[in-house]
């Protein structure tokens, strides 16, 4: 894989007689750094041997989330890319598009991961927020806001008549609106709004 292709990644060759694949690719994002990697082994024989996925395997437990075995020579069971016992297999012509897919399903993965983060962190936080004073003042201020326009708007009306119906409808239905989710939220929490 070329590295401007990816210029956030980090590619490198393991050294010759150090443990684990021949390339380590670390994804990076925008948002997120060092956070998978993919193990790439190369194999230029003229036959398979099953024991490379066994090693191959041993070597991803170092930290890989997914490994890729490149070789002249499939199994004798796959003509084409694949799967077999969860490492991914395929030509050297194959790997070119493999690569890109399975940096894919890493940065989609790590999303998902991240979205799980503090989950339960965030909701008790939001709970806290929606049934705490601060929120209750801001409501308040909200419909306080719109009663004192409609009351001036009553007051503009006995002076102009008509073309204020439209602006009185509006902020009815803001008031209306605003009620409704306060009394919503404050059916699903119950009595821990104040």
């Amino acid at each position: 894989m070329a590295e401007g292709k990816v210029p956030l990644d980090t590619i490198g060759e393991v050294k010759k007689g150090a443990r684990g694949a021949d390339c380590l690719q670390i994804v990076n994002t925008q948002l997120r750094q060092n956070r998978l990697c993919i193990y790439y082994e190369s194999k230029r024989t003229k036959d398979f041997q099953p024991s490379w996925i066994e090693k191959f395997k041993t070597d991803m437990k170092q930290g890989a989330a997914f490994g890729v075995l490149v070789t002249d020579v499939m199994p004798k069971d796959m003509d084409r890319l694949g799967q077999k016992d969860g490492i991914w297999i395929c030509t050297f012509e194959e790997f070119k598009g493999l690569c890109f897919v399975i940096r894919e399903a890493v940065v989609l993965l790590n999303n998902a991961v991240a979205t799980q983060e503090n989950k339960g962190d965030k909701v008790n936080m939001l709970y806290d927020y929606l049934t705490g004073n601060e929120f209750r003042q801001q409501i308040e201020a909200i419909v306080e806001g719109f009663t004192q326009m409609n009351h001036d708007l009553d007051s503009e009306r006995r002076g102009n008549g008509r073309y204020l119906e439209e602006e009185e409808k509006q902020i009815q239905k803001v008031l209306l609106n605003t009620n409704h989710m306060y009394h919503s939220i404050k059916g699903i929490a119950g009595n821990a709004i104040r």
